[in-house]
């Protein structure tokens, strides 16, 4: 029986697939309404924080996929991408709590799907570095926090265009 980051290669492989292909629709779809979109106060923003999501997703498990890659180094890795993903969720933060939109008043839930997936990369690349076996799975539920952010946040912008 494989251990450590081995184990994990196939759900790798999975999510950076997965990623990489709504990463890639997102953009297309995104690209046919980019001129509305970057007439939003908020959306550009959120759009960048998606796609940043996703990207870390995409390198996360890539990285992932390296032969004898150690965890503390992994770990280390994956706290630098949760910080430079976290600029942009903070940025779409900060965007969504000053917009003064009537209709920008659920402030809460639109930056919550920002923060959460940095927040996840941060704490599973903390527990690897740390040596906590916990890392693994936290890291593993981070990806995936990312993607289902991804898309949720994707799907909210396409529809801001929308109204």
């Amino acid at each position: 029986m494989e251990s450590g980051l081995s184990a994990w290669s196939e759900f790798n492989v999975a999510m950076a697939g997965a990623a990489a292909a709504l990463v890639g629709l997102m953009i297309v779809a995104m690209s046919v309404n980019i001129r509305v979109i970057l007439t939003g106060y908020t959306l550009p923003a959120r759009a960048a924080s998606a796609i940043a999501s996703l990207t870390l997703a995409i390198v996360v498990a890539g990285i992932g996929l390296m032969p004898a890659l150690d965890e503390r180094l992994y770990g280390i890795i994956v706290v630098v991408g949760g910080l430079v993903s976290g600029v942009f969720a903070v940025h779409a933060t900060r965007k969504i709590f000053t917009d003064t939109d009537h209709a920008a008043r659920v402030r809460g839930p639109k930056s919550f799907f920002g923060l959460v997936p940095p927040g996840a990369f941060l704490l599973g690349g903390a527990l690897l570095i740390a040596g906590n076996d916990a890392g693994l799975y936290a890291v593993a539920t981070a990806v995936v926090v990312a993607i289902v952010a991804g898309v949720v946040i994707s799907w909210v912008v396409l529809i801001e265009v929308l109204r």
